[in-house]
């Protein structure tokens, strides 16, 4: 299957769409400027507090009328292009695919190595998050604005979060495991020239906020590459930039003030892509200033250090581990906790970890977004992914009357990043939505990623769907037909981009995973079709037990627009914090509407069904994987990296493939 490259068969129509384009956008913006002037959000309301009241009502009475004159003029031409624009789109394609020439660029795409199906297994991560990017009087009504300045600072965070080194910490203690409540300490790798490789006995909180510059691409990378190969260390199924940090268990797991001080050092090494970007440090004119900075806020929209913090991820190991693999190349500064932290185990018969993280995961192979209705924010946000993102689908979705019922005005908002090669894509746009939703081409994104090869020369491929489902409340009939579509697309999808066969396989599905913004949750009584669909029969829901039923760990991931910007989740470190307290869930989640309760979420202390409305999905199935092969959830991620700049929380999941070889 072809992957296209441009909306247009050919630079003719695509000449003529950018003119007809441009004859419309005037009209546009003056149109989206008027209305926004009339939609302040909180931080506005905020921000003008201390103004004189007759000064808001003074800027309306001059802007107005200036917005309302140039509209009307701009109209006649906003007539023309639309009548050219429209015919156009039935020859528009459903996506634009974006590969970036030079790789150098992007520093995930340098990490990788290609996996051959040998040793233990492999693990991949994904993402998920709806971003909110609509034109800037829409987003408005969900109390956030901007959207070109949020468009660049969440791909910005989005990929400085997942270039961190993914860390794995091993408790070498055969006797003792036990973490001190004591302990919040941080690790340092040993600097530059040390020629003593030691072990820090260290307790282990669940995260450790940790200051990272490090070197992501280019030659260091190579050569870390080679160093990693030659001691032999380096597991097949592990990222390059995977750090393993070997905890002694002698004095039980114990680590006192001194030593604490002593391995506190500071980060000093840039990366590459933060010297490309240094061009960008200033703020753009309008960007969000949601907060001013603090001592110790690392989360402000203007800090840059935000999105390169990192979390400690915690394994408890037998063996030993060759302090020869740390890298020596980096510097670590972690703070002492302040707060006892949620990823200790407290359900303790779950097989795999979860947390509410303030960063996304390390090594972050793809990304599915929803809501990225605006194509100059989608162009900005393209941008920035490619900065560790190779390969990206944006504007995806149909216009005008071309492939749906209804005249669409936007696109689906679906927005696929990957570091890896994408071999298939298809989109299909759901034909039934309703109300305002039918004016956007609400679909279905089907991708198939080539992740490997094995030593047979047989493509190791998977799947990944991404959707984004009807979003008003009581169509609960509509979200079931689309979500039956759903499956019947997929299935078809993965049978016309197949070339295997049971005889003769030449490809082994290493894994099948549906993300997106489903509109519904498992908590609330009106979503009853939705919990009890059949696809959470073929797909397993690694937050759910049950129809209506929640795992204790699970968190709603619907933020309440009117506390966006308030002091306490203005920052993905508060908003973490907040998030991991029951009554700080009830005071910013929105939770399932109930005729006991009024709609306003702020300071609510009535006992509520569940822990909020989680309404963002990440489903996987070993069903049509090779048969050989087990797939199981090694960690699941609840993400506050984007807060003050959308109302959903991003989720993301890490999914290990276990082939059932050991490693050689």
């Amino acid at each position: 299957m072809v992957l296209y490259t441009s909306p247009f068969p050919n630079s003719f129509l695509s000449v003529l769409h950018s003119f007809s384009w441009g004859l419309i956008f005037p009209c546009y913006w003056f149109a989206d400027r008027l209305v926004a002037s009339f939609v302040p959000t909180t931080y506005e309301k905020r921000q003008r507090a201390d103004d004189p009241c007759y000064f808001q009502a003074l800027c309306i009475i001059i802007t107005t009328p200036i917005y309302l004159a140039l509209l009307v003029a701009s109209l006649p031409f906003a007539l023309i292009g639309f009548l050219l624009w429209s015919p156009l789109q039935s020859t528009r394609r459903p996506y634009i695919y974006s590969r970036l020439g030079d790789k150098s660029q992007a520093s995930g795409a340098t990490l990788l190595t290609e996996w051959k199906a040998a040793g233990s297994g492999k693990s991949f991560c994904f993402g998920s998050a709806n971003v909110c990017l609509l034109p800037d009087s829409l987003a408005r009504f969900n109390n956030v604005f901007n959207t070109q300045a949020r468009a660049r600072e969440i791909g910005r965070r989005i990929r400085n979060g997942a270039s961190r080194p993914q860390i794995k910490i091993y408790i070498d203690s055969p006797t003792n495991t036990s973490i001190s409540a004591a302990s919040f300490s941080s690790l340092v790798s040993p600097q530059v020239g040390d020629s003593t490789n030691r072990a820090v006995n260290v307790g282990i909180k669940r995260t450790s906020s940790m200051e990272y510059k490090g070197e992501n691409s280019g030659s260091n990378n190579s050569e870390d590459s080679r160093d990693a190969k030659a001691g032999g260390e380096l597991n097949e199924g592990e990222d390059n930039n995977t750090c393993i940090v070997r905890i002694s268990g002698e004095d039980n797991g114990h680590i006192s003030d001194t030593e604490v001080d002593a391995i506190s050092g500071q980060a000093n090494i840039s990366s590459p892509a933060e010297h490309s970007l240094e061009g960008e440090r200033e703020s753009p004119k309008g960007q969000i200033p949601n907060h001013k900075q603090k001592e110790g806020d690392s989360g402000s929209l203007d800090s840059y250090t935000a999105s390169r913090e990192s979390l400690v991820k915690v394994r408890i190991g037998d063996g030993t581990v060759d302090q020869s693999n740390i890298n020596n190349k980096l510097l670590y500064k972690a703070s002492v906790m302040k707060k006892t932290s949620v990823r200790k185990k407290k359900h303790m018969d779950e097989i795999f970890d979860h947390e509410i993280s303030a960063f996304f995961p390390a090594n972050l192979d793809f990304l599915c977004l929803q809501e990225v209705f605006d194509k100059r924010a989608a162009e900005k946000l393209k941008q920035q992914l490619h900065h560790y993102f190779e390969y990206v689908l944006y504007d995806v979705g149909v216009y005008g009357c071309h492939g749906c019922c209804s005249f669409k005005f936007v696109n689906s908002g679906l927005l696929f990043a990957s570091r890896y090669p994408v071999m298939d894509a298809a989109y299909h746009c759901y034909p039934n939505g309703k109300g305002t939703d039918s004016l956007a081409s609400k679909g279905a994104l089907f991708l198939k990623v080539q992740v490997g090869n094995t030593p047979q020369d047989q493509r190791i491929v998977g799947y990944i769907s991404c959707t984004h489902l009807q979003a008003l409340a009581g169509d609960t009939t509509v979200r079931c037909e689309q979500l039956d579509l759903l499956q019947d697309w997929l299935a078809e999808f993965r049978k016309s981009t197949s070339s295997s066969s049971t005889a003769n396989p030449e490809e082994l599905v290493a894994f099948d995973v549906i993300c997106g913004d489903l509109n519904f949750d498992n908590c609330s009584s009106e979503d009853k079709l939705e919990q009890q669909h059949s696809l959470f029969t073929r797909y397993k829901d690694p937050c759910r037990l049950g129809p209506g039923e929640e795992k204790p760990w699970a968190i709603g991931t619907l933020l309440d627009p009117e506390g966006l910007y308030d002091e306490e989740v203005c920052t993905p470190d508060n908003l973490q914090k907040v998030l991991e307290s029951e009554e700080g869930r009830k005071g910013y989640l929105v939770y399932p509407t109930s005729k006991n309760h009024s709609s306003s979420q702020k300071g609510r202390k009535a006992a509520l069904k569940g822990s909020g409305r989680r309404i963002d999905y990440m489903l996987y199935t070993e069903e049509g994987v090779y048969l050989e092969w087990k797939v199981e959830v090694e960690e699941f991620n609840f993400i506050t990296q984007l807060a003050g700049l959308t109302d959903h929380l991003p989720v993301a999941m890490r999914l290990m493939v276990s082939t059932g070889e050991e490693d050689s």
